[in-house]
């Protein structure tokens, strides 16, 4: 490859990554002077590059906003991350509307891709497999997801048409912090300015969202993901499971699955911590609790004990079995070494 084409193709990749570059700022990166800079130009516009020239004091050269991608600006590494991330997102049920819009996406990339990537890609889509089940598409709106999105970047009020997990419908105000992706949902957090305290709203229960004038400020330090989860462990639920766990916080809340229980020091037990786990039913939580590798104390509910104890009885019965072998392997069938 000669070097104009060459410097030809880097200019078209600078102006990929979006945004008006100045003559000057191109000139510079290239190793050209001005003159050459608009020559190039000319030239990505003679092969129906859809490249434009911006007038005015901030002005410059950029694409046309919204073009089609140009398939040779693709290197092998980065059509499979665009390829795999595709597929990904849509077996974790986060695409915003249905499977079929992942799958066409991901047929217009293959088409414009030179031949010989394009069946390599194709070979790695069709030879992968993956442990996890697929997941049904999370059911939040494009449009709702990308207009919470703007309003979390703009730091932007939002007012919202919310139907909680009850079925009952609400109108409130929420200052975006930010969106967060958790169990194959989408989810919004951000402050409730009239009720006060941090909120996290479920993205497919949001019937509209429209920006409100004016601006707020992200506090210092917040953690969108740490919100959401921290919501998610202390909705409401029929149970609450409350333990005292021997042990610094940190490492207990290790032991739980995320977004399952929250985890407190103990004033009164400067050696344990508190932990609450909310639950509908009682009937999984002795499993849970079966992984705890420290010792702790059940305070309630009185229900959960009986079924912790059935459990325990359970595990004793299965150490105590005198129905196996000498070596362990069960009547009518063959250990393998």
């Amino acid at each position: 490859m000669t070097r104009p084409t060459a410097r030809v193709l880097a200019l078209l990749e600078i102006l990929q990554a979006g945004g008006t570059r100045t003559v000057g700022d191109l000139a510079t990166r290239l190793g050209v002077d001005e003159r050459t800079v608009r020559r190039y130009v000319a030239h990505l516009a003679d092969l129906d590059v859809p490249v434009e020239s911006v007038r005015g004091r901030y002005g410059g050269v950029r694409l046309v906003p919204g073009s089609r991608v140009p398939p040779l600006m693709f290197t092998d590494e980065e059509a499979l991350a665009v390829l795999l991330g595709m597929v990904a997102a849509g077996r974790a049920g986060l695409v915003t509307t249905s499977a079929v819009a992942v799958e066409s996406a991901a047929a217009k990339l293959r088409r414009v891709l030179p031949a010989a990537l394009a069946s390599r890609l194709a070979a790695v889509l069709e030879t992968t497999g993956s442990t996890a089940a697929p997941r049904a598409p999370a059911g939040a709106g494009t449009a709702t997801l990308l207009t919470v999105a703007e309003a979390a970047r703009d730091r932007r009020p939002l007012a919202v048409d919310y139907t909680d997990g009850r079925g009952v419908p609400s109108a409130r105000t929420v200052l975006p912090y930010g969106i967060v992706a958790h169990a194959g949902r989408w989810y919004l957090t951000g402050a409730d300015p009239v009720g006060g305290g941090v909120r996290a709203l479920r993205l497919d229960r949001i019937e509209t969202a429209r920006p409100l004038p004016g601006t707020f400020d992200v506090p210092a330090g917040f953690d969108p993901a740490g919100a959401v989860l921290a919501a998610i462990a202390g909705a409401p639920r029929r149970h609450v499971v409350t333990l005292l766990v021997d042990g610094p916080a940190d490492p207990v809340r290790a032991l739980f699955p995320v977004g399952l229980a929250t985890v407190e020091e103990d004033a009164a037990a400067p050696h344990r911590v508190r932990v609450v786990i909310r639950a509908e039913e009682l009937h999984w939580v002795p499993g849970v609790l079966a992984g705890i590798d420290r010792p702790f104390e059940i305070v309630g509910p009185e229900e959960l004990r009986p079924l912790v104890r059935a459990l325990s009885q359970r595990l004793l019965a299965a150490t105590d079995s005198t129905s196996s072998q000498v070596d362990g392997t069960p009547p009518g069938r063959t250990a393998f070494r």
